[in-house]
């Protein structure tokens, strides 16, 4: 399967001018995503766009919360938003949740998901909602070519987004020596893996190092994993790989 690049993503982010700074402002979209970062208390909400419709479907959250939207048209709404982004009747304009460390992380004892450069936000969307349902401790991935924390990996999250720890680190091959020293064993996916992944020792917190579709992980990633495990496959499968998000999926169960 041929990679596809997700590199611009000028209209899932835009900069708001602050007197001392700029400010990151976000757009999430989608009933789901948007309902979910409404009732995260962290969640700063500058403002809330909806169609008449997406109003009634919200009526109670909003009266509860005391939340006032902008009422536009779905064209209106469309216009904030990529092409092929489906709004649902709803744009929210947020900031970015505070973003934790690592040793936050780390100090949970939870499973852990590492992406060397996967840039496919809906692959990271899909990620943290498998995440949240296997009771993951957070996702770790580079601050380089991941996408943005809002738009269409928000809307895939379907509100994983805002129960689910996602932190960007300059180095992830440094990053995980810090989880070694942590406690955690690392292990990479890897089709070409010494063993399964059902036979990984399990007398340590795990931190499972997921690659990108096509190249799969960096070689200094690789690297510094602590193994390299695969996932089984059917004997006439005739094909090794999955989607990089369903291989997380049946990972992380």
């Amino acid at each position: 399967m041929a990679k596809r690049k997700h590199k611009n993503f000028n209209k899932e982010r835009k900069t708001l001018a602050d007197s001392s700074a700029a400010v990151i402002s976000l757009y999430i979209y989608g009933h789901h995503a948007v309902r979910a970062a409404l009732e995260n208390p962290q969640r700063k909400i500058n403002k809330l766009f909806l169609t008449a419709n997406g109003a009634q479907e919200l009526a109670e959250t909003l009266a509860r919360l005391n939340v006032r939207p902008e009422i536009k048209k779905p064209q209106e709404l469309a216009a904030l938003l990529p092409p092929d982004a489906v709004h649902q009747g709803m744009v929210l304009d947020c900031a970015p949740l505070r973003e934790p460390d690592l040793a936050d992380v780390a100090a949970s004892g939870k499973p852990l998901i590492v992406l060397d450069q996967v840039s496919d936000p809906r692959n990271v969307g899909a990620i943290l909602r498998a995440a949240a349902v296997f009771g993951a401790g957070g996702i770790i991935l580079p601050r380089r070519n991941s996408p943005p924390p809002a738009g269409t990996l928000a809307k895939t999250a379907s509100g994983a987004l805002e129960v689910v720890p996602l932190v960007s680190v300059t180095n992830l091959a440094r990053a995980l020596e810090t989880l070694h020293k942590a406690g955690y064993m690392s292990v990479g996916l890897d089709e070409r893996g010494a063993m399964l992944i059902g036979d990984v020792p399990r007398d340590r917190p795990l931190a499972i190092v997921m690659g990108a579709e096509g190249p799969g992980l960096r070689r200094l990633t690789r690297e510094t994993c602590d193994m390299l495990a695969r996932l089984p496959v059917a004997d006439d499968a005739g094909f090794a790989t999955l989607n990089v998000a369903t291989a997380t999926a049946v990972t992380l169960y």
